[in-house]
């Protein structure tokens, strides 16, 4: 099965471009391990979202959330926001997102 190729949209190269060096590995990272093959299958850390203004799918990276869509027809990953999850909250970009 062919791999999904991971699209970020330029709102999202926004929102990582804040965090330290170490910190965008790390989220770079679990985005080519999670995201590359099968993103469209829930899993511990991957869900789907209740209909929302955002995006149709979540993977939790540790203390980061990375909100995205899957195109199955064209194999693509569409990443839209990535995050900081602190407490019961989202930040991007240092302020809190509603979904």
């Amino acid at each position: 099965m062919a791999n999904f190729e991971v699209k970020f949209t330029s709102s999202a190269l926004d929102d990582i471009a804040p965090f330290k060096r170490r910190e965008r590995k790390t989220i770079l990272d679990g985005i080519d391990k999670q995201l590359v093959y099968e993103p469209h299958v829930e899993t511990r850390n991957r869900k789907r979202l209740r209909p929302n203004r955002t995006s149709e799918w979540e993977v939790r990276i540790g203390k980061y959330r990375v909100f995205y869509d899957v195109r199955q027809s064209e194999r693509i990953v569409e990443v839209k926001v990535i995050g900081e999850k602190r407490g019961n909250m989202v930040v991007v970009r240092g302020e809190e997102y509603e979904l």
